[in-house]
């Protein structure tokens, strides 16, 4: 039986099918081969068009299909996953109301802030795991606040999975893990939160139906199998946010294990079985794909806007039409610590691990007669691994100690350099897996079809990176970006 996942990205949408009798991909490709671009109207704002991501999976899947490594009409089931906290809106008719507000846009930190305060910063902890900050339900409130007309119209809202799966079959569902990664969510009563409902005046009806992670959302509709080479009837089984995803596809499922990521954003995500919260809400607890009221799952999760997007950044502003590989091989041949050029990468958006502060991106310490181009793609890569390292801390403040991270070879972790400076910094040790999120929601699929199935789990790790002998030099570096951090919160 073949599987498809779809990973609808910030940057792009990628694709998988698998063979539930072989471990290895059949197929994986990627629709467009640039990054998309987030719609930036104003300082903090970030927009992409639901109608996009839409038009894209459907180039992913015929140019999937036009490779010819698979016959398309054995497709048994889909599985999507998505960038988490986006606000789509549609109407009666199904069509999109606006773009969808997406993750990393901050117009609604005062707003979630204010309902935090006004519901009780205690109860929204113990009720919710998270301040309603900057997610989703502050999104939908700026909508209703700011664009009263467009709020009117509402039929119903979703998460961007939700509304790719609505796409495909015609069925709009939802799961108490998007709802949970929107702010919700009730995880003491383990219902649609009506402490928030009430708050903003919603009715519950602007929610589809609630269905477990792994189950059907819905079959294919005819003329869109038509269209895309696929069979009509077959199901969407499987639907979860990116970072839960993640852990998914690298089999972190129990209490103490825990998953990273480094794409667009950063993320370490580790599950739990206590109702637990950060009481500055600087790492944020979800649902996790596995989570049911009487055998808890969580995902505590810390998020680091500006991980791949400032990789881009630097290539396109001083790669000089380097590849990212010829950008590594320069950072390579500079010292440990840059040469004492340090970089803060917080410039994209409000940063939850900062308390919601719009800290930006910052270069400290530039020498003229020292500093290359190939001092700032290891500045950039070292910095990054400094904020995984500073929100790791963040997560041991609240017990949670991990002693080694599971990463998919991908993105950021594709990079020699990257890793070994985020095992030395954050001094845990990374395995390695042969996996991405397209190839996690081909998992989800054949679990969410198959329930007693494995759900082609995740093979052995490729390798494992250790601390090496520059950790000592690196932990210098990191106490003096530590420390230029410390200088820019005392503006806020």
């Amino acid at each position: 039986m073949l599987f498809m996942g779809i990973d609808i990205g910030t940057s792009s949408v990628k694709l998988t099918v698998l063979d539930n009798q072989y471990p290895k991909p059949l197929v994986t490709v990627q629709y467009p081969d640039t990054e998309n671009a987030i719609i930036s109207l104003q300082d903090g704002w970030a927009e992409q068009s639901p109608d996009m991501w839409w038009e894209q999976v459907q180039q992913v899947i015929v140019k999937a299909n036009a490779t010819g490594l698979y016959h398309s009409a054995d497709i048994s089931a889909i599985g999507i996953s998505y960038q988490m906290h986006g606000l789509v809106m549609i109407n009666d008719k199904g069509d999109c109301l606006r773009n969808s507000i997406i993750w990393c846009d901050s117009r609604a930190v005062s707003i979630g802030q204010q309902a935090f305060e006004a519901i009780g910063p205690q109860h929204c902890l113990q009720h919710l795991l998270n301040s309603p900050g900057n997610f989703t339900a502050a999104k939908l409130a700026w909508v209703q606040q700011n664009e009263p007309e467009l709020f009117q119209q509402i039929h119903q809202i979703m998460l961007p999975g939700d509304f790719i799966a609505y796409r495909l079959t015609g069925t709009a569902t939802t799961t108490s893990a998007a709802l949970s990664e929107g702010i919700f969510w009730d995880f003491s009563k383990e219902e649609v939160s009506k402490d928030i409902f009430n708050y903003f005046g919603w009715e519950e009806s602007i929610l589809p139906p609630i269905q477990p992670v792994f189950s059907e959302h819905g079959t294919l509709l005819k003329l869109v199998a038509e269209k895309l080479g696929l069979t009509p009837g077959i199901p969407v089984t499987y639907k979860a946010g990116d970072q839960q995803n993640n852990a998914w596809s690298l089999q972190v499922l129990s209490p103490g294990e825990v998953a990273a990521t480094a794409g667009t954003s950063g993320v370490i995500y580790a599950v739990t079985d206590q109702l637990a919260y950060d009481k500055l809400s600087r790492v944020n607890t979800f649902a996790h794909v596995n989570h049911i009221a009487q055998d808890k799952r969580l995902g505590v999760l810390l998020c680091i806007n500006g991980v791949g997007i400032l990789n881009n950044w630097v290539k396109r502003v001083a790669g000089n039409s380097l590849s990212y590989d010829e950008m590594n091989a320069q950072a390579a041949l500079v010292p440990v610590g840059s040469d004492g050029l340090s970089l803060l990468p917080f410039g994209n958006g409000a940063e939850r691990m900062l308390e919601n502060k719009m800290v930006q991106a910052h270069l400290h310490q530039i020498n003229f007669n020292k500093h290359t181009a190939a001092h700032l793609f290891r500045a950039a890569q070292e910095g990054i691994a400094f904020a995984f390292r500073y929100g790791l801390d963040i997560l041991r403040e609240n017990q949670l100690h991990p002693s080694v991270i599971r990463a998919g070879k991908a993105n950021m972790f594709l990079s020699k350099l990257f890793i070994q400076s985020f095992v030395n910094a954050t001094q845990t040790p990374v395995e390695l897996y042969d996996t991405d999120g397209s190839a996690g929601a081909a998992r989800g699929a054949c679990r969410g079809l198959i329930p007693d199935g494995m759900g082609l789990a995740a093979a052995e790790p490729l390798q494992r990176i250790e601390p090496d002998g520059d950790a000592d030099k690196l932990e210098e570096a990191y106490q003096q970006w530590h420390n230029h951090l410390q200088q820019q919160l005392l503006h806020f």
